[in-house]
């Protein structure tokens, strides 16, 4: 099986962004940014294995009117929902 271009350099890329967490907190003792730049340059490939995984718009939306009408417990915000679902 090919592996997928965007995978391998998002891996390479969180690979770098994590060595240079560990230079700045060693060398440079930079707690706060380094922490920031750890999750921010780590999410990348969480993103991508999420777009990989995707589903389509019409899933997409069915579940997140379902969780929404539950949690609103409102019949009209419900039903909205699922017309905009339809069209």
């Amino acid at each position: 099986m090919k592996d997928n271009l965007i995978v391998s350099k998002s891996k390479k890329f969180a690979i770098r962004i994590i060595r240079l967490y560990q230079y700045l907190l060693s060398e440079k003792k930079e707690y706060i940014l380094s922490k920031q730049l750890l999750r921010s340059g780590t999410s990348i490939g969480a993103n991508i294995k999420e777009a990989i995984q995707g589903q389509s718009k019409k899933k997409f939306l069915h579940q997140n009117c379902r969780y929404r009408s539950k949690k609103q417990a409102n019949l009209n915000t419900g039903l909205n929902c699922y017309t905009r679902l339809i069209t």
